[in-house]
């Protein structure tokens, strides 16, 4: 049974498995940790592991938390050293309130840091499916944060929002709930005059993009309805739902499912589990410029052969994960390399037939494997 509505996601039948994401601004206010709010949370969370669910929490608050502690100014969010030195004090705190609140319900937390390049590697990737998975067969909640501690600026997510999607996705969730400051997405800026929020979107397109806004509005998070959006994109890529709510009222997954108040994104497609993995990257090694000859010719399912490449971007070995991409700049797909960069470069626009002699070696059937690849 498919997700169609809001309330499904309060139906053990229908959604099995549900991530349910906590932004920063939820967890603590201006006077410390909101705790008789999460503790509602909480009871929210046991109710729905009684009626048959299993629940991870992507939680935010580490850095906020730390940043208190350690009285850093902007939150711990003045530099990445801040950051990851808040987190390091504040990730004690968290996990020590998730697992003192669930345990007060009979419920055993379990703590998971995770980086980009957990979920970006293939076999760690599959490490974390395999441990998420062990952990929910035992009964346990799990409570996942980014490793702020160790993430740099060039590999963490830097939002909870895509961490959120990329965890439903090797958890093989059902759905993913994103709390936060906001009632969902709105057809304009929330705050101007006649902004309509919108119950259900199908697929998130360019139109979609354009009704969002960057940015955190309780400037105490990182991500923003932006970020959202991209989740949902990526979520959806796997077959999952993705739903925004406010979490700024008490009870706030019963206010979401039982008022229908926020709004659901539904898939369009399901991706096998490699490409929905592919497909969800965030971070790409380079880029492949390709004629509209080769672009129709992804589109009925073919591999993409050099002959259709017009340019090479960036540096990347065999196997790296690359963008594939109209000479319009629009991104048609991703797809793992069969040569590197310096090869690729050598190829572009030529034939099959002359690989052999530009290489020196026995060449391989395509740039880009249909196998390995996937549309966007």
């Amino acid at each position: 049974m498919k997700i169609t509505c809001l309330a499904d996601l309060a139906d053990a039948a229908r959604c099995r498995r549900l991530v349910v994401k906590v932004g920063s601004s939820l967890l603590v206010g201006k006077d410390g940790v909101r705790r008789g709010w999460l503790e509602g949370l909480v009871a929210e969370i046991a109710a729905a592991r009684a009626r048959g669910q299993e629940v991870i929490v992507v939680s935010s608050g580490a850095i906020a938390l730390g940043a208190a502690k350690l009285g850093l100014d902007k939150g711990g969010r003045g530099s990445l050293a801040d950051a990851q030195a808040a987190a390091a004090v504040g990730q004690i705190a968290l996990s020590g309130l998730w697992a003192e609140l669930l345990g007060a319900h009979g419920l055993t937390a379990a703590q998971l840091l995770l980086t980009l390049e957990d979920l970006e590697d293939r076999r760690r990737y599959l490490n974390a499916t395999a441990t998420l998975t062990r952990l929910l067969d035992a009964g346990a909640v799990p409570v996942i944060n980014e490793n702020d501690s160790v993430a740099t600026q060039e590999i963490r997510f830097g939002d909870n929002d895509r961490l959120a999607a990329r965890v439903a996705q090797a958890a093989q969730a059902n759905a993913v709930l994103l709390l936060s400051d906001v009632d969902g997405l709105f057809d304009r800026n929330p705050a101007e005059p006649g902004a309509r929020l919108l119950p259900e979107v199908r697929g998130v397109t360019a139109e979609v993009h354009a009704m969002a806004t960057g940015g955190s509005s309780s400037g105490m998070g990182s991500g923003g309805m932006t970020s959202k959006l991209q989740a949902a994109e990526i979520a959806e890529r796997a077959g999952i739902a993705l739903a925004i709510a406010s979490g700024l009222h008490d009870a706030p997954i019963a206010r979401a499912t039982t008022q229908a108040i926020g709004t659901l994104f539904l898939p369009k497609r399901k991706d096998a589990g490699r490409k929905a993995w592919l497909g969800g990257r965030l971070r790409l090694k380079g880029a492949l410029v390709i004629d509209a000859g080769a672009a129709r010719a992804l589109g009925k399912g073919s591999s993409l052969l050099a002959a259709g490449v017009v340019r090479v971007e960036g540096e990347f070995q065999r196997g790296d994960a690359v963008a594939i991409r109209s000479e319009g700049g629009e991104t048609l797909a991703h797809g793992l390399a069969e040569y590197d960069a310096l090869e690729c470069a050598r190829l572009m626009g030529r034939n099959s037939a002359e690989h052999g002699e530009l290489l020196g070696y026995a060449p391989r059937s395509a740039v880009v494997h249909r196998d390995q690849l996937v549309l966007l």
